[in-house]
Formats: C-alpha cells, sequence, structure tokens
C-alpha cells in the first residue's frame, strides 16, 4: 500500500469515528419529539391530588401523558379556589388536542359562571357536534341560552335533556326555572314538584312551589 493510501484510509476512519460519535452523542435532530404548547404564561401550578369534581379522562392510546398532567393540574388548580390557572391547564390541552371534550366542557361551564354567554355557547354547541346525547352539555346550553334571551331553543334543549334522563331531579328544576320567567307559573309548578318528586332535598324547589301556590290564592 502506498503512502497515499494509507492517508486516505487514516483520513476515512477518522471521518468514520466522528460520525458515530455525534450519532450516539444525542446531539443532533430528532424525529417525532412532541414540543410543548405554548400558552401565555406556561406557569399552570403543581399537582397533588385529582380534584373530585372532574370526570374521570377516558384514557384512550392516543391520550397523551402530558393530557392528564395538565388535567392533574387543572384540579389542584381548582382545589386551591385559583380558577385562572385552571384555565390556563385547560386551554393548552385544547392546543394540543381542540376536540378534547372534557376540556371543552370543563371550560364552558367556567364561562358560563363567569356569565361570558356567548363563549359559553359555543363550547357547548362544539361538544354537540361531537357528542349529541350528552345530556349534561344539553342541560348548560339550555341554561345558558335562557341567560341569552333565546328561550324557545332554551326549551327545545331543556326538553332534550329530560328526554335523555327522566331521573335527574336538576334537569326539572332548571327547565321549571325558564317557564317561571316566562310567567308559564302551571307548567313550571308541575317540573318543580316533579324534581322535588326526584329529590327531597331540594330546598329551592320547594321555596318555588310555595310562592306560586301562595301567589295563586
Amino acid at each position: 500500500m502506498s503512502e497515499f493510501q494509507i492517508i486516505l484510509l487514516l483520513l476515512a476512519v477518522t471521518i468514520f469515528a466522528i460520525f458515530f460519535k455525534q450519532l450516539f452523542s444525542g446531539n443532533h435532530p430528532k424525529r417525532g419529539v412532541d414540543f410543548e404548547p405554548k400558552t401565555p404564561n406556561n406557569q399552570v401550578g403543581t399537582i397533588n391530588r385529582p380534584d373530585k369534581i372532574f370526570k374521570k379522562v377516558e384514557q384512550t392510546p392516543q391520550t397523551k401523558d402530558r393530557t392528564k398532567e395538565l388535567f392533574d393540574m387543572a384540579k389542584e388548580s381548582l382545589n386551591k379556589g385559583d380558577k385562572e390557572d385552571a384555565k390556563k391547564a385547560l386551554d393548552a390541552i385544547l392546543i394540543r388536542e381542540p376536540n378534547n371534550l372534557e376540556a371543552l366542557r370543563i371550560l364552558a361551564t367556567f364561562e358560563l359562571e363567569d356569565n361570558n354567554l356567548k363563549e359559553a355557547k359555543e363550547k357547548f354547541l362544539k361538544i354537540l357536534q361531537h357528542n349529541p346525547t350528552d345530556d349534561l352539555t344539553i342541560n348548560h346550553l339550555a341554561n345558558t341560552l335562557h341567560k341569552l334571551g333565546e328561550d324557545q331553543e332554551a326549551i327545545k334543549y331543556h326538553e332534550m335533556a329530560i328526554n335523555l334522563d327522566s331521573n335527574y331531579a336538576p334537569y326539572y328544576f332548571n327547565y321549571a326555572n325558564t317557564l317561571f320567567d316566562l310567567n308559564r307559573l302551571d307548567e313550571a309548578l308541575s317540573l318543580y314538584k316533579k324534581a322535588l318528586e326526584l329529590d327531597s332535598n331540594l330546598e329551592e324547589a320547594k321555596k318555588a312551589i310555595r310562592e306560586i301556590e301562595n301567589g295563586s290564592n
């Protein structure tokens, strides 16, 4: 082997050595790595335990561990009374999974509580596009529509919720409230009584019944 060939051989060995060192060092771009979604404030709190008011998130092969962590963060923040931090965690979930129905449902409920009615309506309707028989969401949407003054639509959704679960007292109570506000007192009275029949602890239903009956005397 000539001196020139020896030099070429040494050069080739050196190049391969550098290549394999770089390959196994981890200092190269990787495919398939997920980057965390960015939110206006990435600090969404820490998690020690779940909050019982959240529904259990169904675990599927598509459910990411990070999504569960974000749900846990939201639950813990809500346990601490920090709704804003909970919202940030839920918003981060929707950045990752725009059609995550549980995150949408909780955020929509927050919007309803905060009287952001148009935003609540939009989120509830989006949930129903994916799950049209979600009676809890239908009930929330009916309440939202009533607050918006869209009472005919509200009545339609109240009746849908009752048809889907005819043994749940709050659905009758909420429907009765809408009818009471519309001065349809006889119908409201019947629904308040039905709600009380299903749940004898509904003190507000008892008060409403007394108010209607005393007012009609």
